[in-house]
């Protein structure tokens, strides 16, 4: 097990002097690995490809502290782009793939973006249609120039990849101009970073309402990727595919960063996530480390193609949703991470507080979250008082240390509403803590259904309803009642070739709850409204069953 009580080799570094040091001592060792594009970089060629990209960025004006907004999938001037941008003390502005027009407006409003980088599409997503939609004036736009009365911060718009609408500037276009800025130009404005400067904006997951801009500096993303890296005894043997999103912490700070830390090969799959291709990508390049939600792994440990394959995988996360212990052990014993991990976290935690350890007992890793990360402090305290609450029981998780956010980007209120004067993150999450120290989640505060008085934590039920031979998903909302104000709804995925139906999984549930906690709807369904790391949107269900049933929220007086 790798001592996490020594200091971490990143404290007081910004991220460009840690990834000079790694390619320094690395410098003929892989990198980064496109199987699908047939691109590899050693780390003296990553290196040298990212200070090519922060020189093109000088070359468009873009200064220390200015925001450069990213929408694009896991293509290779992502990750470029990450570290330039770092390099120079410009702040990276994460775009989801999947966001529409209005969305994008809205991001680029709230941001104060600069510059925008993005690819021609995604899926059904043609991004230069919405980016004319919401700024026509890109169709007069000259070497990349944009002036637009709705955007009047941003100047500059490059295309990474596709066929771009005259004016816009390439990638390659932006790295040509790049050649008029000399190397000592880029050392001396890495030299006046501090570690404590902002440096990437990223955008809450939204599983209720509009996002919002969390900024996290070189030090807390940089002490992150190194404490995620040693909870899984990485070191430069290890090779780590990362299926899941660039734009997500998951992908760009316990992937590709936790990579450049600790000297790991990085090897991308797909510009998105698809079994069959994270599978080739596991067993060709011999990944010892992988990374993805439940449904991911699900979706592997289903695909056609697995039997038969070789893999010599180690660890690796799993992490965004609640994992069932079966799902678990097939994941060991079908893929072969024997060390795999599970963390724990949000955005405005840069993103794990707690993480299991790599010799963990399996049962620790699926029944708790881990242990903090080394310097977090964590406690659970009453939601209502705000005091501190023994083990063993339920309240609200608050972190402290070098995870919190430096505070939301332009929303002090939300800012004041998160942070408390002590310094404290109030998660939003329900959890007890055990006298082990390992830490389980229980719910979210906005989740806890009312139902005629008696206060209902849906996550209880879930855990129950996963018991049931046939089921393979469940997640429990509450939903308007005229009587109680509440009643539950259960949403079911059934696992393939099972039978069940409404009233046996009542008459179940009746056998072991409490008669208010039986859910008085239940749907059996073949998916779930999910962020893209796999958590329950469960408000898009609440609104789908008041949809459905035709339930209105009560008044009251």
């Amino acid at each position: 097990m790798a001592d996490l009580a020594k200091s971490p080799w990143v404290e007081g570094q910004t991220i460009g002097q840690v990834l000079a040091a790694t390619a320094q001592r690395f410098a003929d060792q892989e990198a980064l690995v496109f199987p699908q594009l047939g691109r590899r970089w050693t780390w003296r060629e990553f290196a040298a490809d990212v200070d090519a990209a922060a020189r093109g960025l000088v070359a468009l004006g873009i200064q220390r502290g200015e925001h450069v907004a990213i929408w694009a999938t896991n293509v290779p001037e992502w990750v470029l782009l990450q570290f330039a941008t770092a390099k120079i003390g410009a702040v990276l502005v994460n775009i989801n793939p999947a966001y529409r027009a209005f969305e994008l407006e809205y991001v680029l409003n709230q941001s104060d973006a600069v510059a925008l980088f993005l690819i021609d599409r995604f899926k059904t997503s043609d991004y230069f249609a919405m980016l004319a939609d919401v700024c026509p004036e890109i169709a007069s736009a000259e070497e990349g120039w944009v002036r637009s009365s709705k955007f009047p911060q941003l100047r500059t718009v490059v295309t990474l990849k596709g066929d771009p609408p005259a004016g816009l500037l390439t990638w390659q276009e932006m790295v040509a101009k790049g050649s008029e800025v000399g190397e000592d130009q880029i050392e001396s404005l890495s030299s006046q970073l501090a570690p404590t400067d902002p440096i990437n904006i990223q955008y809450t997951s939204g599983t209720t309402g509009f996002p919002k801009a969390a900024m996290l500096s070189h030090r807390n993303l940089l002490l992150n990727a190194y404490y995620v890296g040693e909870c899984q005894r990485f070191s430069p043997a290890d090779r780590l595919c990362i299926p899941v999103p660039f734009y997500h912490c998951f992908g760009c700070v316990l992937g590709t960063l936790a990579s450049v830390v600790h000297g790991v090969a990085m090897i991308i799959p797909a510009e998105y996530f698809q079994p069959r291709p994270t599978l080739d990508a596991l067993e060709l390049e011999r990944a010892t480390a992988v990374y993805g939600v439940p449904t991911m792994y699900i979706a592997q440990l289903q695909d056609p193609s697995l039997a038969g394959r070789k893999f010599v995988l180690r660890t690796g996360i799993m992490s965004g949703a609640p994992c069932p212990i079966e799902i678990m052990r097939q994941v060991i014993d079908k893929l072969g991470p024997a060390e795999i991990t599970i963390a724990y976290g949000q955005t405005e935690a840069s993103p794990v507080i707690t993480q299991t350890r790599s010799d963990d007992p399996l049962e620790l890793r699926v029944e708790t979250v881990g242990r903090p990360l080394p310097d977090v402090e964590v406690r659970i305290v009453d939601p209502v008082t705000g005091q501190e609450l023994p083990d063993g029981e339920q309240g609200e998780l608050c972190a402290r240390g070098h995870v919190v956010m430096l505070g939301y980007y332009n929303n002090a209120e939300a800012t004041t509403a998160a942070i408390d004067p002590e310094g404290w993150l109030h998660t939003g999450d329900l959890a007890i803590r055990l006298p082990s120290g390992y830490f389980k989640i229980t719910g979210r505060l906005k989740d806890m259904v009312i139902r005629g008085g008696e206060n209902i934590y849906p996550r209880e039920i879930e855990e129950f309803l996963f018991t049931h031979p046939a089921v393979e998903q469940a997640a429990v909302v509450g939903v308007p009642d005229p009587r109680y104000g509440e009643e539950l709804c259960a949403w079911i995925k059934v696992k393939q070739g099972a039978q069940v139906t409404v009233d046996e999984i009542r008459d179940f549930c009746r056998s072991r709850l409490a008669h208010y906690k039986v859910p008085k709807y239940v749907m059996f369904v073949d998916s779930f409204p999910q962020t893209v790391t796999g958590k329950i949107q469960k408000f898009k269900i609440r609104e789908h069953v008041r949809e459905e049933f035709g339930l209105t929220e009560q008044k009251t007086a």
